[in-house]
């Protein structure tokens, strides 16, 4: 299948506002089908995304593709609920395909499944419902004309953050916690450590697993143990666990406030995650951020599919040719000497001269 890079601007304005509460296993079904193929009721186009089981209030992934949808739902002028904009949470595997079902009886023109999870429960219902819509985003589905794929070059914006971890890690111990080990979460983890060593060889990076990214706790614990064992920093991609990481590294400022730790954020800018207060003095542990723009990628395929330009059957990367992965625009805790690399080693990633590698060293 052929890739197409789609670039978008980075000067969209994501919608403001509190995110609203949960939607439990699925939306509450229609009474009624007042909704055609396309047009929809009072020719509303409409829009629904499947969470997995990290939330729409993970505080990453998730909640970015809901800032998305919610983008594109105040440039349209929708409200949200079945008739513009909505959400269904998903609290375990088991409910994808019963929530992905629940969007199509409820004619939503196009479903957004979030995160590689989703791939086995849209494959089936797409291939029953061939006349609805379906995005997922990080994997791939082939030969299903009413599936869009939605990807990103992780690898290319962790290895950014490495260069960050390894000019300032003062320890040459560096820590990364991933949610469930796979192919996807091994480019977080391969282009971050290619860039800790790209500019710091002598630097170790220990790679683990939490087997959920909906365990704070365990993230928690893994963190405990990493900074114990003299580790500074901790890059994290674990959706929800990772919000362990975060507690465990205020907990210990709020101990030890000279204490230098610091969590690499993902997926949005986790600046607000890492504020900590300490003897009335304001701190922040989140170093910077590996921004993955699920919020403009969901935003761009929704306003094509509303313009009839869906693009099913293709596969869309976002890399940093596009702006869909970066650093985050939160730069408090950064040197000079890091923000100058990032900048020099972003041009050689787009120039072709350095190739991230999309796993860890070994694997």
């Amino acid at each position: 299948m052929e890739k197409r890079k789609l670039g978008f601007a980075m000067s969209m304005v994501l919608a403001a506002g509190t995110i609203l509460g949960a939607c439990g296993g699925g939306a509450e079904e229609k009474t009624s089908d007042n909704k055609s193929g396309g047009g929809g009721k009072d020719d509303k186009f409409t829009v629904a995304m499947v969470t997995d089981v990290g939330g729409v209030d993970d505080k990453s992934f998730n909640q970015s593709a809901w800032e998305g949808l919610q983008a594109f739902g105040k440039e349209n002028g929708l409200e949200k609920g079945m008739d513009g904009f909505d959400y269904i949470q998903s609290k375990s595997d088991a409910d994808y395909k019963t929530n992905l079902n629940t969007a199509v009886r409820n004619d939503f023109d196009v479903t957004f499944g979030i995160g590689y999870k989703l791939k086995p429960a849209i494959e089936e219902v797409a291939k029953q419902r061939k006349e609805s819509q379906f995005a997922i985003v990080d994997d791939v589905v082939e030969g299903l004309d009413n599936v869009t794929s939605v990807t990103f070059k992780e690898h290319e914006g962790s290895f950014l953050v490495g260069v960050v971890a390894g000019l300032q890690t003062k320890t040459n111990k560096i820590g990364f916690i991933g949610g469930i080990e796979s192919d996807l979460i091994n480019k977080f983890a391969g282009g971050f450590e290619a860039g800790v060593k790209a500019v710091n060889p002598d630097a170790d990076v220990a790679i683990e697993f939490a087997g959920a990214f909906d365990k704070a706790d365990k993230g928690q614990q893994m963190a405990s143990a990493m900074y114990s064992s003299g580790i500074d920093i901790i890059y994290h991609a674990a959706g929800g666990t990772g919000n362990g990481v975060f507690a465990e590294a205020k907990s210990i400022k709020e101990s030890n406030p000279e204490k230098e730790i610091w969590v690499i954020g993902v997926d949005r800018d986790q600046a607000e995650e890492g504020k900590v207060t300490v003897d009335g003095k304001e701190m922040n542990v989140t170093l910077t951020s590996m921004i993955k723009r699920v919020d403009l990628a969901v935003q761009d395929v929704a306003t094509k599919a509303k313009n009839g330009e869906f693009p099913g059957g293709e596969v869309i990367e976002y890399g940093l040719e596009s702006n869909g992965v970066s650093i985050s625009p939160t730069q408090d805790n950064l040197t000079e000497e890091s923000i100058a690399a990032v900048k020099e080693w972003t041009e050689k990633i787009k120039n072709g001269e350095v190739e991230v590698p999309t796993a860890p060293a070994g694997k």
